[in-house]
């Protein structure tokens, strides 16, 4: 049974940097399209980023593009989400996801296996 753990999240300042892992355990690393999802207090989760099964492609939403970096280490079974200049509406609790041989979608209905997510807080 594939399991994601969510790591790295904590309270930072406006214009700080957080490098999140989401370790995949329980199957084959390479064979698994990953996504960062998160949701604000009141709001419905959102899409962030994704990487394909295969590390070829990648996603990101319009909000983080340029600050997000999503990126695989396949040794270690690990996907990060490196996270700078972060701004106070980046406040939410991130959750990593995966689904076998996905290519990228940015559908949370598209990912059956969820961690149980990391906090993150940028105050001003």
């Amino acid at each position: 049974q594939v399991r994601l753990v969510e790591s790295g999240g904590g309270l930072v300042q406006a214009g700080d940097s957080l490098r999140l892992s989401c370790a995949v355990s329980g199957g084959i690393f390479s064979t698994y399209a990953v996504a960062w999802f998160r949701q604000a207090p009141g709001k419905e989760r959102e899409f962030v980023a994704v990487r394909s099964w295969n590390g070829y492609n990648s996603n990101y939403a319009d909000s983080v593009k340029g600050r997000f970096t999503i990126s695989g280490d396949n040794a270690k079974s690990t996907v990060y989400l490196q996270m700078s200049n972060l701004k106070p509406e980046d406040t939410a609790v991130y959750y990593c996801a995966a689904v076998y041989y996905g290519g990228g979608s940015i559908s949370a209905t598209s990912y059956d296996i969820w961690g149980q997510g990391t906090r993150v807080t940028v105050s001003s």
